[in-house]
């Protein structure tokens, strides 16, 4: 995994730029070497399928990356956007912190 990138799957985000500007989801995949994100409920585009044996044709909405560049973590307790940092601890673990509160990220 690239080392410069900070959000990780699973991470909450808030979109700040583009089409869906201040949507809020979840991280459910990061392509780091082409720096784009899948988020849950953000940049919804419209699909034509053909339909096939298992499933029925039609046109279905689905999620599309989106450049990491237009998303930042998003802070539960401040309800806003906010950067990530590392702390590297006496034991050599490195985690993740929210610059915002100081918070720890990973346990």
């Amino acid at each position: 995994m690239n080392s410069k990138l900070k959000l990780r799957k699973g991470d909450k985000v808030i979109v700040t730029n583009g089409k869906s500007k201040g949507v809020i989801g979840e991280i459910l995949k990061v392509l780091p070497k082409e720096n784009r994100a899948l988020v849950r409920g953000a940049n919804i585009v419209k699909k034509h399928t053909k339909p096939t044996q298992n499933s029925a044709g039609g046109i279905v909405e689905k999620e599309n990356y989106i450049n990491i560049s237009n998303i930042a973590f998003y802070d539960e307790k401040e309800k806003k956007a906010t950067k990530i940092g590392y702390k590297i601890l006496e034991d050599g673990r490195k985690l993740r912190f929210s610059r915002l509160t100081g918070e720890v990220l990973d346990k």
